[in-house]
């Protein structure tokens, strides 16, 4: 029986360019799903803002997902919640003392 290898090569197909990669078998998934999101974007901005160069284009589209991950790193931020329960803790390990 043949032993399937951890790596896979996959083509991306954005715009006119086409772009062979070898990556980690199991990040398939998510690679494809990069491609259709960088896809839905650029397509976005060639349909709102015609006439445009595709290097104008590929720098919306660039900036648009990097503020939506910019964004998705801050609402992901745990400090608070960790504040919040930092009362809980001491409180929870001062009972314990006293079991």
């Amino acid at each position: 029986m043949e032993q399937q290898s951890d790596t896979l090569s996959i083509t991306l197909k954005i715009g006119s360019w086409t772009l062979p990669m070898t990556i980690r078998r199991s990040d398939e998934f998510i690679y494809r799903q990069a491609e259709k999101l960088i896809k839905e974007r650029f397509n976005y901005y060639t349909g709102n803002y015609p006439n445009q160069s595709t290097d104008l284009y590929l720098m919306m589209t660039i900036l648009d997902i990097a503020v939506r991950l910019k964004r998705q790193e801050t609402s992901s931020d745990t400090q608070p919640v960790k504040d919040r329960l930092q009362p809980l803790l001491v409180e929870l390990e001062s009972a314990l003392k006293k079991m």
